[in-house]
């Protein structure tokens, strides 16, 4: 009884019917099919970080922007006293945005620049002496810089 017991375990186990659990090549297939998935997910992802840092910029351009207008009211419409520091002075959020200021004169024309960090993109505020407004981009379709260099909508 014993042998015939011994052999039915035997033979059980080189036949594989008590068997439980995966085989090597179903693991292996698992595994190729979750490197493919992460192969296809993963530069999304990456792209998602200089995505974030254009939208920093962006929004440091904008409240530069905000700030701009607000020192020209104060300044009778002139732009030419509004400078880096007096518009820190006005938004102090712009204390920790690195941005420049260009074009003013009596005109009443400026230019807004602030650069992404990293250093991948920059986002412009131009303001024309007729009061048209744009907003150019160094990179198109990179990053925030979508297609016609201008982030106007976005």
């Amino acid at each position: 009884m014993l042998l015939q017991n011994l052999r039915a375990k035997i033979g059980a186990r080189l036949n594989g019917d008590s068997e439980a659990g995966f085989t090597l090549i179903e693991l292996l297939v698992v595994m190729l099919i979750l490197g493919i998935l992460a192969a296809i997910a993963l530069p999304a992802f990456f792209n998602q970080k200089g995505k974030a840092a254009d939208a920093k910029a962006k929004e440091y351009a904008h409240s530069a922007q905000v700030a701009m207008e607000t020192c020209a009211t104060e300044n009778s419409g002139e732009y030419k006293l509004c400078n880096e520091a007096k518009l820190k002075e006005i938004e102090p959020t712009l204390n920790s945005a690195t941005f420049t200021t260009t074009e003013l004169t009596a005109g009443n024309t400026y230019l807004i620049t602030v650069t992404s960090s990293p250093a991948t993109q920059t986002f412009s505020i131009k303001r024309a002496s007729n009061g048209a407004v744009t907003f150019p981009c160094t990179e198109e379709k990179v990053g925030g810089c979508p297609a016609g260099k201008s982030w106007a909508n976005g």
